[in-house]
C-alpha cells in the first residue's frame, strides 16, 4: 500500500495513490540536484529572482485550481485555500523583488587598509520536509528565499498532499526554473535518512511534530548538517482586561480555529482573569457553537472535516481521556451505571455533567448520544455518538441507536468472554512452559535435602513469597546455580 495518496476527508474515499520512490530514483535525484546547483548557483541573483517572480504569477493565475487540490487532500475550506495561495503569491513576490538587494555584498570598514565585505553565497542542495496543514505556504517560505539565494531544492511533502506537491513542482518548471533545481520526491522515512546523510545535501528544513524534528535533528547533527526546525507551539491567548468581551471571545475563537485549528501559532491555551472568566467562557462557547462543519466547498461551511480517520480517532481518544481518566464523569458512564439512554444537545451548559460538558464543548463537541449495552438487565458497557452540532440527536436517533445497541451488547459480551479465554490460555501456556524448570528445581532440592516432592515444592513457594519473586524465577535460579556448581567441580584438576 502506498503512503502517498489523496484521501478526500469529506468523503473518506481514496481518490488516487502514488508510488513511493525507489532507492535508485532517490540516488538519481541526489545526482541531479547536485549537478543543477553548479549552474543555478552561478546565475546572477536578478536572473534567479525573475524566475521566482514568474512562479508568483503562475500561482496567482492557477489559484482556483490549486485551492481545489488542497481542499480535496486535507479538507481546507475553499475560502481558506484560496487565501493560502494568495499569501503564497505575496511571499514569492517579496523574495523576487527584495532578494537581489538582500544578497548584495555588504562593505565593511577595513581598519588595516584594503577592502572587506560580507558576501552571501549559496551552499548547495537543500532538503525540505513539509507538513499537510499549509501545503503551499510551507513550501513557499522555504523554497522561495533559498532558490533566489542560489540553492537547489529537494522537496519531500506530506503523504496527504501528493497532488499539490506535484502542482508546485510543475509551476516551478513552467516558470523556467531548470528541471533539476526543484525536485519533488515521494520518499519514505528511510530514504529521507539516506538523503540527510548524503554529503551532497548541505542542509535540511523540517516543519512537523516534535517526534519528527527530534529524528531529523539527530541525523543532521550526526552528519554536521545545517538544520532548521519548526515544530509548532502551544501559544497562549491571554485576557486581562476587555472593554468588549464579546469581540475578545470572537477573536479567541478565530485564534483557535483559523485554518480549522491546524496552525502552529493557533491559540491552544486560554488564560483569562477571574473577573472575566465566566462571561468569556459563555461567549466563547456560544461563538464556537455557531461554527458549522461540513462540505469544505460549501461557502456556508465554517471549517471542513478532520484531515483523516486517524485525526478523528485522536479527538475521540481525547474525549475518552477527559471522561474516564481525568473527570470520571460523562454520558457513557451515566448510561452504563443507570442502564438508560442519555443524550444532550448542549454539552457546554449541560447540568448532568457540569465539568465534562464545558470541557468537551470547548473542543467543539456540543451533542452526545450515549447508549447502554444491556444483556439481561446487566450493562456490559456503553457506546457514545458525538456531534459538533447542537441538538443533533432527537428521539428517532435514540430509537435507532437502541436497536443497534442490542446486538452490539451481545457482540461485546462475546468479545469479553473471548478475551478472558485468551488470557486463561496464555496463563496455561506460561504454566506449562514453566513446569519443566520447576520440576528440575524440585529434583535438585530433594537431592540435597531428601524429603518428598511436596516438601520441596513448599520450600520453593516459601522462597517465592518471601522474596516477592515469581515461582518460575526462583526455580530457574536454583537450576542455574546447580549448573554453575557442577561446571566448577568438573573444572577442578
Amino acid at each position: 500500500m502506498s503512503m502517498y495518496k489523496v484521501l478526500n476527508p469529506a468523503t473518506g474515499v481514496v481518490e488516487r495513490e502514488y508510488d513511493s520512490a525507489t532507492d535508485s530514483e532517490i540516488a538519481s535525484v541526489l545526482e541531479r540536484t547536485d549537478a543543477a546547483f553548479v549552474s543555478w548557483g552561478r546565475l546572477a541573483p536578478k536572473e534567479r529572482a525573475a524566475i521566482i517572480h514568474r512562479v508568483a504569477d503562475l500561482h496567482d493565475e492557477r489559484k482556483v485550481e490549486l485551492a481545489a487540490l488542497i481542499t480535496r487532500e486535507m479538507g481546507k475550506i475553499t475560502g481558506d485555500a484560496i487565501g493560502e495561495v494568495e499569501f503564497v503569491v505575496d511571499i514569492y513576490r517579496y523574495y523576487a523583488h527584495n532578494g537581489p538587494d538582500l544578497l548584495a555584498d555588504q562593505p565593511l570598514d577595513a581598519s588595516t587598509g584594503g577592502n572587506a565585505w560580507v558576501r552571501k553565497a549559496p551552499v548547495g542542495p537543500l532538503l525540505g520536509i513539509m507538513p499537510w496543514n499549509y501545503p503551499y505556504y510551507q513550501v513557499a517560505r522555504f523554497a522561495g528565499p533559498n532558490l533566489v539565494a542560489g540553492n537547489t531544492i529537494v522537496l519531500k511533502h506530506a503523504p496527504q498532499c501528493p497532488e499539490s506537491a506535484l502542482a508546485i513542482e510543475a509551476i516551478f518548471h513552467d516558470a523556467g526554473l531548470p528541471a533539476d533545481a526543484y525536485i519533488n520526491v515521494f520518499a519514505t522515512n528511510e530514504q529521507v535518512a539516506t538523503m540527510i546523510a548524503d554529503p551532497r545535501v548541505r542542509g535540511v528544513s523540517v516543519t512537523g511534530s516534535e517526534r519528527a524534528g527530534t529524528a531529523v535533528a539527530a541525523l543532521a547533527g550526526q552528519h554536521l548538517k545545517k538544520v532548521v526546525l519548526e515544530l509548532g507551539g502551544s501559544d497562549p491567548f491571554i485576557v486581562l482586561d476587555a472593554p468588549d468581551i464579546e469581540k475578545v471571545a470572537k477573536d479567541g475563537v478565530f485564534a483557535r480555529m483559523e485554518n480549522a485549528g491546524q496552525a502552529c501559532n493557533a491559540a491552544k491555551r486560554f488564560i483569562v482573569a477571574d473577573a472575566l472568566y465566566d462571561e468569556f467562557v459563555e461567549r466563547f462557547t456560544a461563538e464556537m457553537a455557531s461554527l458549522t462543519t461540513g462540505d469544505p466547498t460549501d461557502p456556508s461551511t465554517s471549517y471542513g472535516p478532520l484531515v483523516s480517520e486517524q485525526a478523528v480517532e485522536g479527538l475521540v481518544a481525547q474525549i475518552d481521556e477527559i471522561q474516564y481518566s481525568t473527570l470520571k464523569e460523562g454520558p457513557c458512564i451515566t448510561a452504563a451505571l443507570e442502564r438508560r439512554t442519555v443524550r444532550s444537545g448542549s454539552l457546554g451548559g449541560e447540568k448532568m455533567w457540569p465539568r465534562f460538558g464545558p470541557r468537551v464543548g470547548r473542543l467543539g463537541i456540543h451533542s452526545a448520544l450515549s447508549l447502554p449495552l444491556l444483556l439481561s438487565e446487566r450493562a456490559v458497557g456503553a457506546i457514545n455518538v458525538y456531534s459538533r452540532g447542537k441538538d443533533a440527536f432527537d428521539d428517532r436517533a435514540a430509537e435507532l441507536g437502541e436497536l443497534f445497541a442490542t446486538p452490539a451488547a451481545v457482540a461485546v459480551h462475546n468479545a469479553q468472554i473471548l478475551a478472558q479465554a485468551q488470557e486463561l490460555t496464555a496463563q496455561l501456556q506460561t504454566a506449562l512452559s514453566s513446569r519443566p524448570i520447576i520440576d528440575q528445581a524440585i529434583g535438585i532440592l530433594r537431592g540435597r535435602n531428601g524429603g518428598s516432592a511436596e516438601e520441596a515444592f513448599g520450600k520453593l513457594r516459601a522462597i517465592s513469597q518471601a522474596d516477592h519473586v515469581k515461582l518460575v524465577d526462583v526455580a530457574q535460579h536454583i537450576v542455574d546455580e546447580a549448573v554453575r556448581r557442577a561446571r566448577a567441580r568438573h573444572a577442578q584438576p
